[in-house]
């Protein structure tokens, strides 16, 4: 017998989250390639771009894209939608596993501050240097090869980002053996999240990691707007 779709629009808003999100940054990502071509360009570790090359195209640019057009600022302002995911793995969770729920809930929201921060200082640095004189190019590059090399500020911030992925992933891991979802779409999340973190920068893989998260939220897309969760599903035995 199939559950009657729930009247509750916090559970709606909730659900659409769970599409939303993974949908925006798989659009996030597939702005970071200049041709088709680029997504086949599979690597292992991520290597910056020359800061001479990047800083000269910026200033050249001068910013005539609207800063919309700019992928870091479409996940930066993409981000409360992903606090809305965490929320709405922590109501299917939390019946079973209210304490473990809560906890990588914490860890979840705390990373995603984070990356904000991260979204947040690529904006700056890109828009900041369209804005710059091409006499000051030498200058620019580098500033912008001091700011965001790998220590400081930066790479605290940076690193601090990654438990967003973390948190989410281990929320997915939460719902194991609730009857809630199947195990499937939590093994999707999970690994999607692990690709996110062992691939960071590299924009083919974190697509690839993004897109198998939205194929396991859906079922769980599908719990929220049927009312199931951890309490109505307990766990077995």
């Amino acid at each position: 017998m199939t559950t009657p779709l729930l009247k509750d629009p916090v559970r709606k808003i909730l659900a659409a989250a769970l599409l939303v999100f993974p949908c925006v940054f798989i659009l996030v990502f597939i702005m970071h390639f200049r041709r088709f071509t680029d997504f086949f360009q599979f690597h292992e570790h991520y290597v910056p771009a020359s800061p001479a090359r990047v800083v000269a195209a910026l200033i050249a640019n001068h910013n005539q894209t609207p800063l919309i057009h700019d992928p870091h600022m479409v996940g930066y302002l993409a981000l409360p939608v992903f606090t809305l995911c965490a929320f709405a793995l922590y109501v299917l969770g939390r019946g079973a596993r209210p304490f473990v729920s809560a906890v990588t809930l914490m860890i979840t929201i705390a990373g995603s501050i984070y990356m904000g921060g991260v979204f947040a200082m690529w904006t700056a640095f890109y828009r900041g240097l369209g804005l710059v004189d091409p006499a000051n190019l030498a200058g620019a590059t580098a500033t912008f090869a001091a700011m965001t090399a790998p220590h400081g500020a930066f790479l605290v911030t940076t690193a601090l980002a990654k438990l967003a992925m973390i948190g989410l992933g281990a929320q997915a891991l939460v719902l194991v053996g609730t009857r809630v979802t199947p195990l499937w779409s939590i093994v999707c999340v999970a690994l999607g999240c692990l690709m996110f973190l062992a691939f960071w920068d590299l924009d083919n893989w974190m697509l690839i990691g993004t897109v198998m998260i939205l194929v396991g939220f859906i079922p769980m897309r599908t719990a929220l707007l049927h009312e199931v969760d951890s309490t109505s599903a307990q766990l077995p035995g």
